[in-house]
C-alpha cells in the first residue's frame, strides 16, 4: 500500500502524478469530442420540425436510407461519448474535492444517455422497412409510443444528472467565476432542451448547449490536469 498523508489521502509520487495527468488529458479529449460528435450528427440529420412526426421521418428515410443509417449510428456513438465525458468530468471534480453532487448525479447521466442511445436504434426500423419495400411511415408510426416514452425517460434522467453536475461544478473552483456561470447555464439549457419536442430545440439548441457546457471544462482539464482542492482553494 502506498504512503498516505495525515488526512488519509495518498501521497502523489512523480509516477502517480504523471499517470493522473495522462488520465485527465485523455478525459479532456473525450469531453471535447462528445459534443462535437453530437453536433455533427445533428447537423447532418434531416430537419424535422416537430417530434415525433412519422410522415416527416418516412419522407426522410425514403430520400436516403444510407445517410439516415449513418446519421443515427453517429448519434448513438455520440450519446455513448457523452456518458463517458461525464464520467471523466466526475473524476476531475473528485480530484478537486467535490464528493457530493457529481457522485450521485453520474448514474442518472449514464442511464439517461443509454436511454437516449435507444432512440437512434428505433430509427433503424423505418430504414429497414424502406429497404425491404415496406412502409417506412407506418413503421415509424407504430414505434411512436415507444419513441415518446423512451425520449421522456431519457430526458428526465439526464436532466436530474446534469443538474447534479451543475451543482458540483458551481461548488468547486475548477473554472473562473464567469466560465462557471456560463457552463452551469449551458448545462441547464442542455437538460431543458431534451424536454422540448421541437426540432430546432432538440437538434440545434441542445447541440450548441453541449458545446458551450463541455468545451470550457475540456480546455481546463487539459490545461490544468491536477485541479486545486476545494479546501486549498478556499484557504488561498
Amino acid at each position: 500500500m502506498g504512503a498516505v498523508t495525515g488526512r488519509g489521502d495518498p501521497i502523489m509520487t512523480p509516477k502517480s502524478r504523471s499517470t493522473s495527468t495522462t488520465r485527465a488529458r485523455y478525459g479532456a479529449v473525450g469531453v471535447a469530442l462528445a459534443p462535437a460528435v453530437m453536433l455533427t450528427a445533428i447537423v447532418a440529420h434531416p430537419f424535422i420540425a416537430r417530434l415525433p412526426d412519422a410522415q416527416a421521418v418516412g419522407a426522410a428515410v425514403e430520400a436516403g436510407t444510407t445517410s439516415w443509417g449513418i446519421v443515427h449510428l453517429l448519434t448513438a456513438v455520440g450519446s455513448t461519448l457523452v456518458a463517458l465525458a461525464f464520467l471523466a468530468i466526475r473524476g476531475y471534480l473528485r480530484d478537486a474535492g467535490e464528493e457530493r453532487s457529481s457522485a450521485w448525479a453520474l448514474p442518472f447521466v449514464i442511464v439517461g444517455s443509454a436511454f437516449y442511445g435507444l432512440l437512434p436504434a428505433l430509427e433503424f426500423a423505418p430504414m429497414a422497412a424502406a429497404l425491404a419495400g415496406g412502409d417506412a411511415e407506418a413503421t415509424q408510426a407504430a414505434l411512436q409510443p415507444w419513441f415518446v416514452s423512451i425520449l421522456a425517460t431519457s430526458a428526465l434522467l439526464f436532466a436530474i444528472g446534469v443538474l447534479g453536475f451543475a451543482r458540483g461544478i458551481a461548488a468547486v473552483r475548477v473554472l473562473s467565476r464567469p466560465l462557471t456561470r456560463l457552463v452551469v447555464t449551458a448545462l441547464v439549457v442542455w437538460a431543458a432542451a431534451r424536454f422540448v419536442p421541437l426540432g430546432a430545440v432538440q437538434f440545434y439548441v441542445q447541440a450548441l448547449a453541449g458545446i458551450v457546457a463541455l468545451w470550457p471544462l475540456a480546455f481546463q482539464m487539459w490545461r490544468r490536469p491536477e485541479p486545486a482542492q476545494v479546501g486549498a482553494a478556499s484557504a488561498a
